[in-house]
C-alpha cells in the first residue's frame, strides 16, 4: 500500500486477522454446548439448554428427561430405518434433529416459560420445524398449565372463545404485515380452536412491569397456522383481553405492557 511499509503491511494484516478470530471465538464460546448429544451411521441428535435454564437444577432435571426420552427415542427409529431402508442413508446422508430448550419469561419470581424448539429433517423436500411451551411453578417444583389463572377455562367456554378471537386477530395482523394475509383463505383458522390442547403452545408474556405478564404468547411453526414458507407465527393476546377471565392468582401476575423487543417472528 502508498506510504506503508512492508513491516506495517504486516503488522496491520496481523491484527485485522487477531480481531476476526476474537469475534469468531466469541460468537462459538456464546453458544451452548448440547446437553445430550447422539451420534449413529443414521443420524445427529442434540437437546440443548440455555445457560438461564442451566443454572436452575429442578428444572433443568426436567426438561434433560423430556430431551432424552426424545433424543433416545429418534436414534432408535434412526437405526431401524437405516437397516430397512438403506438406500436413503447412502453418501453419508442421515436424520439431523435438534432440540433447544429457551427461557422466554420469569414472573413473580415464580412462574417460569419456556420455549422448546425443535428442528427435524428425516429426508424429504425440506426439514420441519415446531415449537412445544412448558410453564413450570419455580416454587412447586414442576409443570403446570395457565388454568389456575382462570375463573374457567373449559373448552368452547367464553374465556378461550374470547382468547381465540384475540389470536387470530393478532395472526391476522401479522399476515397483513408479511403480504401473506388472503380474506379468501382462511383454511388456515380451523386449526386453531377455543380447546386449551388445540389453540396452540402457549407462554406467558414479558412485560414493562417488573414481576409482571403482559398478557399470553400463542407460538405456531411452519404449517401449523399457514403454508410452510410462510414460516413460523407468534400471536399475542394482552392481559386486558383476559382479565374479565382472570382468578385472583390470574390478577396478581398480570399487568403492564408488552416490551417493544418482544413478538419478532421467525419470517
Amino acid at each position: 500500500m502508498k506510504g506503508t511499509s512492508p513491516v506495517g503491511f504486516v503488522w496491520s494484516t496481523l491484527l485485522s486477522f487477531c480481531v476476526l478470530l476474537s469475534a469468531a471465538v466469541t460468537v462459538l464460546a456464546a453458544e451452548p454446548k448440547p446437553n445430550i448429544a447422539l451420534k449413529s451411521k443414521a443420524a445427529e441428535i442434540s437437546v440443548t439448554l440455555d445457560a438461564k435454564i442451566r443454572v436452575n437444577a429442578k428444572l433443568a432435571a426436567y426438561l434433560l428427561a423430556d430431551g432424552k426420552k426424545w433424543a433416545n427415542s429418534h436414534l432408535a427409529e434412526a437405526n431401524k430405518q437405516l437397516k430397512e431402508s438403506p438406500e436413503f442413508f447412502r453418501d453419508g446422508r442421515g436424520w439431523e434433529l435438534e432440540r433447544d430448550y429457551t427461557l422466554q419469561s420469569t414472573v413473580a419470581n415464580r412462574y417460569v416459560s419456556i420455549l422448546r424448539s425443535e428442528f427435524t429433517f428425516t429426508g424429504g423436500a425440506h426439514p420441519n420445524r415446531g415449537f412445544e411451551t412448558f410453564l413450570w411453578d419455580d416454587q412447586a417444583k414442576k409443570p403446570i398449565s395457565i388454568r389456575p389463572f382462570f375463573t374457567e377455562l373449559k373448552d368452547d367456554g367464553p374465556a378461550l372463545a374470547a382468547i381465540l378471537k384475540a389470536v387470530i386477530a393478532s395472526l391476522i395482523e401479522e399476515k397483513k404485515a408479511r403480504g401473506t394475509y388472503f380474506p379468501d383463505d382462511l383454511g388456515w383458522q380451523k386449526y386453531i380452536e377455543p380447546k386449551l390442547m388445540k389453540i396452540g403452545p402457549v407462554l406467558l408474556a414479558p412485560s414493562t412491569e417488573l414481576g409482571k405478564s403482559s398478557g399470553l404468547e400463542f407460538q405456531y411453526g411452519p404449517y401449523a397456522v399457514g403454508a410452510y414458507a410462510e414460516g413460523s407465527y407468534e400471536a399475542f393476546v394482552p392481559w386486558s383481553i383476559l382479565k374479565p377471565f382472570l382468578s385472583p392468582e390470574g390478577l396478581a401476575i398480570f399487568g403492564g405492557e408488552r416490551p417493544a423487543e418482544s413478538g419478532k417472528s421467525e419470517k
